[in-house]
């Protein structure tokens, strides 16, 4: 990916780069437009949706690169808004978008969108300003026991970015998003840097980015915090073939979330392959490093490098059960058809976790090889929440929590898995059900190089 990471290259490989001398003269002539002079109230009640929208049309009409611009110190209101190719969409200084919870300022047929494009070409959506989501004016109510806000009949997502091509989407902020948060469906050659995430950590479903059928895309420097995924890679079942995720770099990012911090799946309809997440912390999480494939798709080529997590357990609602490293191959129906998950590399990795490492394929899906290079994990135990349990949601043909003890390691149906200077390290507060360093099901090929069994309660009968 290396060669393929500057916003250049994406640009030459979409066809979208002319030579320096037009890039120059685009740069010389580009026009700004100013959304209050379309009738912007920027005063937090007026609804600035139409007025926004003119100020599109019209940069889009301009082209060369036209900057549409969302002056600092005013909250704009605003439902849905379409974005056009070749404009540079800009939130200044501390701009905020407010969105709007009237369903009626979110038109029918874009799925219930802020920032929405559809096949736009060489847009950017950049600044510093914000997009303030209001999460719990959408929610029903708080369900105390479970830790969680429930949510009503109608949530936007932040951004729904469709079939876009030469996409850029750099410094702004959004938080309290009331569902998904940077939803990309079918883009190519993506730059993602430096975006902030600041959602609550009790709503579900609120995303931070997630590319679904994308090619080409750097996701980097990002800092997140989210109650649901943070950085999940998926195939989403649609009405027409987007084609798989694929050449996609995560690196540098910061996150915070109740549930799995880096992640691909669960919907996994299409292939996903040649993933690279490296250089990321997870200072909380539900699972550190995640695959979940439920569905037709297969998925492999993936690297996690030098990543630093922490996992434990959350209320019951939240999926998840405080897994250090979970890759499973499961059904998502009785009889359902599921792809397989195979070449998968993880190294120099390092966490702290109150659950196992987990390659877990099904009779229906064996995993194969799957490197565990230089993987250091101390297991213990420091929330309330009960344990030994596998979490094996989203599947109706097998328990959704299965009761288990909690090993290190834990393998099953699965093939030419390699352990490669590996530590499993017991913490202080291990309860009866840590058991060994490494169990093992319907395993073949298992190589394991200077990797020591060592028991959480060495001596004590079993």
């Amino acid at each position: 990916m290396t060669n393929q990471s500057t916003r250049r290259g994406f640009l030459v490989r979409g066809g979208l780069a002319g030579a320096g001398s037009a890039l120059a003269l685009g740069a010389q002539t580009r026009r700004t437009f100013d959304a209050r002079d379309y009738g912007a109230a920027g005063d937090g009640k007026t609804l600035d949706s139409a007025a926004i929208q003119k100020a599109i049309d019209a940069a889009a009409a301009a082209g060369k690169g036209a900057q549409v611009l969302i002056r600092g110190g005013k909250k704009y209101l605003v439902g849905t808004l379409v974005l056009k190719s070749g404009i540079d969409f800009h939130l200044a200084d501390d701009a905020e978008l407010v969105i709007s919870t009237n369903p009626a300022h979110y038109p029918p047929g874009n799925e219930n969108g802020v920032l929405t494009a559809t096949g736009a070409r060489d847009l950017k959506i950049t600044g510093t300003g914000n997009i303030a989501g209001r999460a719990t004016e959408f929610m029903t109510g708080f369900n105390k026991e479970g830790e969680i806000w429930e949510f009503g009949a109608f949530r936007p997502k932040m951004f729904i970015l469709t079939g876009c091509q030469g996409l850029e989407v750099r410094d702004l902020s959004f938080s309290q998003a009331p569902q998904w948060g940077l939803h990309m469906l079918g883009c190519e050659h993506v730059l993602v840097d430096g975006i902030k995430i600041r959602n609550n950590l009790d709503v579900p479903n609120c995303d931070g980015i997630d590319p679904d059928h994308c090619r080409d895309v750097e996701i980097r420097k990002c800092n997140i915090v989210c109650g649901d995924d943070a950085i999940v890679i998926k195939a989403t079942r649609q009405d027409k073939k987007w084609g798989p995720s694929a050449n996609i770099t995560v690196k540098d990012c910061v996150i915070e979330t109740k549930d799995s911090g880096l992640k691909i799946g669960t919907e996994t309809t299409e292939d996903i392959h040649d993933i690279h997440f490296e250089r990321c912390e997870i200072k909380s999480s539900c699972r550190g490093l995640t695959i979940q494939l439920r569905d037709e798709g297969n998925v492999y080529g993936i690297d996690f490098s030098d990543i630093k997590f922490v996992a434990s357990y959350q209320a019951a609602p939240w999926w998840g059960r405080g897994e250090a490293i979970s890759f499973t191959a499961i059904p998502r129906t009785k009889g359902g058809q599921v792809g397989t998950i195979h070449d998968v590399r993880v190294r120099n990795v390092t966490g702290r976790a109150e659950n196992s490492i987990r390659i877990n394929g099904t009779p229906e899906s064996r995993i194969r090889n799957v490197t565990l290079d230089h993987v250091a994990v101390t297991f213990d135990r420091w929330t309330k929440y009960p344990g030994a349990v596998f979490d094996n949601r989203p599947t109706t043909a097998y328990p959704d929590v299965e009761p288990h003890n909690t090993p290190g390691i834990s393998l099953r149906y699965a093939d030419g898995v390699t352990l490669k200077d590996c530590s499993v390290i017991w913490g202080k507060n291990c309860p009866p059900t840590f058991t060994d360093a490494l169990e093992t099901e319907n395993v073949t090929g298992l190589t394991r190089t200077r990797f020591h069994n060592v028991p959480a309660h060495p001596g004590e009968k079993k």
